[in-house]
This record gives C-alpha cells, sequence and structure tokens, in this order.
C-alpha cells in the first residue's frame, strides 16, 4: 500500500497493510533527527526530508493562529498578524512562547479588530506544493490548528473570555463570529485544493474533566462546528474531520461526532482510555495518537516505548480506524532513543 491508500483505509476502518503512523516535533527534536540521519546519509540530508526517509503515512500543510506560535525567532516578543503578542520563554532543553499582549482585552476593540484575510493565496502555497508533490502517495492534511475557543480566549485573555461566556454572551458570540468567518473560509479553500483531512479543534479539557460544562460549550460551540464541518464536506465529502483536544473530553464524544467529527486526535492516555473508547464508539470514531508523551516518551526507556506503540496498535488499531501517533507534538526533552524507538515500533 502506499502511505495515502493505507491512511485512507484504516479512516475507512478496514485493515491495512499496517497501522499508518504519525509524528511531530518541536524545532529542537527536528534538529536531533536531523543530525542523526546526517550521520547516516550525509550532510545533503534536509529538516523537509524527515517525513520521507522515515516512512510518515501523513504530510501536514499548517495554517491558522498555530502559526504564530513560532512566527519570529529573531526577537525576544513579536506581534503576530492575529494582533496577538507573543514572548519566547526558556523550557528545558530549548524555548517556546506565551502569549503576552491579548488584543481584545478591551472589548472596545472589537469593532477596530478583524482577522487576517484568509483568501491571500500564499497561505495555501505549501498546501498546493503537497498535494502537487506527493498527493498520489501520502495522505495531505490541512492543519488548522484551533479554530474557535483557542483563537477567543487568545484574543480576549483567558479568564476574560470564560467570564465572557456567562456574563457578556453577546461579545462572546460577536467574537466568535468574527473568527467563524475566517475558518469557513479558510476550510472550505482547503477543501477545494483537495485535503484528504482537515486537523483542527480546541482544548476542552483538563487532565481528568471538561473546562466547561456540555450545556456551555454547545451554547457557544456546537453548531458553529457543525456549520463549519457540514460545509466543508459539501465541498469534499470524503473529507475527514480530525478534532483535536488534550485532556479528558469524553462527555463531549457522542456531540463531536453528531456535528461531523470523524477522527479524535491527542486521545491523551493519562486522561481517556484509548482501547475503551475503541470498544464503546466502533466505527462511528477513528482515532489519532494514544502514545503517552506525559510519561513514556520523555521518561520512559526505549524499551517502554515499543511497549505502548505495540499495546495502542493492538488495543485501537485493530480492524482499522487507527493513526498511531504521540498525543503531543514531541518536546525537546525526550531523548532521541526514545524517538527512534517510536519510529521502529510503527514501522514493524
Amino acid at each position: 500500500m502506499t502511505s495515502r491508500e493505507r491512511v485512507l483505509t484504516a479512516l475507512d476502518h478496514n485493515t491495512p497493510d499496517r497501522t499508518p503512523f504519525f509524528i511531530g516535533f518541536t524545532p529542537e527534536i527536528s534538529e536531533k533527527v536531523l543530525y542523526h540521519l546526517r550521520d547516516l546519509y550525509g550532510n545533503a540530508v534536509r529538516i523537509e526530508d524527515i517525513p520521507f526517509i522515515m516512512q510518515h503515512d501523513l504530510l501536514v500543510a499548517d495554517h491558522g493562529v498555530g502559526l504564530s506560535y513560532y512566527a519570529n525567532s529573531e526577537h525576544d516578543e513579536y506581534i503576530c498578524e492575529w494582533c496577538i503578542g507573543w514572548k519566547w520563554v526558556n523550557i528545558p532543553g530549548g524555548r517556546y512562547t506565551e502569549i503576552v499582549g491579548h488584543p481584545l482585552a478591551d472589548e472596545k476593540e472589537l469593532d477596530n479588530w478583524s482577522a487576517p484575510d484568509p483568501l491571500k493565496p500564499s497561505r495555501y502555497d505549501e498546501m498546493r506544493r503537497l498535494l502537487a508533490a506527493h498527493g498520489h502517495t501520502h495522505a495531505i492534511v490541512g492543519g488548522m490548528g484551533s479554530i474557535l475557543f483557542e483563537p477567543a480566549w487568545h484574543l480576549r485573555g483567558y479568564e476574560t473570555f470564560l467570564t465572557d461566556m456567562m456574563i457578556n454572551k453577546d461579545f462572546a458570540h460577536a467574537l466568535l463570529d468574527k473568527i467563524f468567518d475566517y475558518q469557513m473560509a479558510s476550510g472550505k479553500i482547503l477543501a477545494e485544493l483537495g485535503a484528504d483531512i482537515l486537523w483542527l479543534g480546541d482544548d476542552f479539557g483538563s487532565q481528568d474533566s471538561l473546562l466547561m460544562s456540555p450545556a456551555l460549550w454547545r451554547e457557544f460551540f456546537k453548531d458553529r462546528y457543525a456549520r463549519l464541518f457540514a460545509a466543508y464536506k459539501e465541498i469534499k465529502p470524503d473529507i475527514k474531520v480530525a478534532f483535536h483536544s488534550d485532556g479528558n473530553v469524553e462527555p463531549l464524544l457522542d456531540e463531536f461526532i453528531e456535528v461531523g467529527v470523524d477522527i479524535f486526535q491527542a486521545v491523551q492516555p493519562k486522561s481517556v482510555d484509548p482501547a475503551a473508547l475503541k470498544r464503546h464508539y466502533g466505527k462511528r470514531l477513528a482515532y489519532w495518537g494514544a502514545v503517552d508523551i506525559q510519561e513514556v516518551m520523555p521518561f520512559g526507556t526505549a524499551d517502554d516505548v515499543r511497549n505502548e506503540v505495540k499495546t495502542r496498535i493492538e488495543t485501537v488499531g485493530q480492524g482499522g480506524g487507527y493513526i498511531v501517533a504521540p498525543s503531543h507534538g514531541i518536546q525537546p526533552d525526550v531523548p532521541l532513543e526514545n524517538v527512534l524507538a517510536f519510529y521502529e515500533a510503527v514501522r514493524g
């Protein structure tokens, strides 16, 4: 099977020749893998060669507010095209960005704020390139990142936007509508271009519970997701929607399915039981993730990683419906040996 055939077979809940896989890195891990491959194959290897040398089944072109996380590496602080302020901070083994400026902290600024232009042709250059060069061999993913809740609190402030949903509802709806319009236009373009999967979502879970009540989620998000996903699938009926959320969002999964989600992405095993979800939902939901990034990948041995991958494939991958992957991008504290053990395990 080609990688594309493998992914689409699995997502149709049939058994592929092996479980398809994906792995995402922070820049620090990308460099570790790059240096490893250069030791093996020479200095001509580039970072963009990694997915092909390591046989990834999915190729991702990213879009949306998530591109702001690494938008400017030359300055300690910067403002992205969404007008959000970011600051680089040091973390073990590398650095990351945190939000330091919320352009809509003053609600009066909403009338003066607008999302970036989703119709800007250059936004989709990488997507067009991937589809043209690799669309016949690989599953091509339009990575839309966080699409409603997270952009809203990035713009407004986390506690402030949660408060808005309780006592400033008109403002919260108005802000979400502005973000919605961007995501509608962007996702429709990605569907028109021919993406196999749209990878999007918002974090609604803490380690062991929802961040808000199901009733509040329904009030602000359910209908908006349903309209977005229906519009994407009207353009490309066979497109798959992969919804990302960290944490325990199990109380919302039935409603995710109702609004058109095909794939639950992240599947954080310290928060939900991947095998139990597979048994419960059967062919109504596919999964992408489930390999533990909180303990096994950073702190386990290479054998622990191999055993984790084997367990997930045996309990979630039987009969298809699974893309084996870490439940989050690989962080700088993960040893290279464990990254290579993941590759060894998924390739069999």
